[in-house]
């Protein structure tokens, strides 16, 4: 982080920086490596913290605390913005449509882009909130309900959490399908035997995040 001045702080040996994503997506990979794993995205002006710096690239976590690489070269010094929008109530159904046709890709945040649990998390952020980032974290924060209705979530997996869905009602799903793209469609058989049941996300739900 920085203090008032804009300084990095130390602790320890080790300075913690807070920088700000400068392109328009920025991968986060498991390792220094552009080969390596994409977990998630950073977007435009997305606060990161940098714990440690190697060969251009930058180890770091985000304003709701996931961890990962990214190089170095798409961060800047100075914020760019807002980078997460006000508060409001709406119809987190209707924002993830607006990524209807975007294709899968896996650790995706963007209409470039973008995996089930990342439809998810960019609906809800786009109403001002943030919810956990993984299809696992969203279920264990949200409450279970036997009884489904519009806009709850689907959750899916043999042993645990490995896809999620929002629930249409009518066995209908919005979602973001593996190797595919971004639909809305009758909830495919092959979901449905893997099925794990319903959950629901309070509308005050928030995770603590910098700004």
């Amino acid at each position: 982080m920085r203090d008032s001045s804009g300084c990095a702080v130390t602790y320890g040996l080790r300075a913690v920086t807070e920088l700000y994503c400068s392109v328009e997506v920025a991968p986060l990979h498991a390792e220094p490596d552009a080969l390596s794993e994409q977990l998630t995205q950073a977007l435009r002006g997305e606060p990161l913290t940098v714990a440690e710096r190697r060969d251009g690239w930058g180890r770091v976590t985000t304003a709701y605390g996931y961890p990962g690489w990214v190089e170095v070269s798409s961060l800047s010094e100075r914020p760019l913005g807002d980078w997460l929008p006000p508060r409001r109530d709406g119809d987190p159904v209707e924002e993830a449509r607006a990524y209807l046709g975007a294709p899968y890709l896996w650790g995706g945040m963007s209409d470039r882009g973008i995996d089930c649990s990342g439809l998810v998390h960019m609906a809800w952020r786009r109403l001002g909130r943030i919810v956990p980032r993984d299809a696992g974290q969203q279920a264990e924060a949200a409450q279970k309900v036997d009884e489904p209705r519009y806009g709850d979530l689907a959750v899916y997996g043999r042993e645990s959490v490995t896809h999620i869905a929002f629930w249409l009602g009518e066995g209908r799903i919005l979602h973001a399908a593996g190797s595919r793209e971004v639909v809305e469609e009758m909830e495919p058989e092959a979901l449905r035997e893997i099925r794990r049941g319903f959950v629901r996300i309070d509308p005050s739900f928030d995770l603590p995040h910098s700004s």
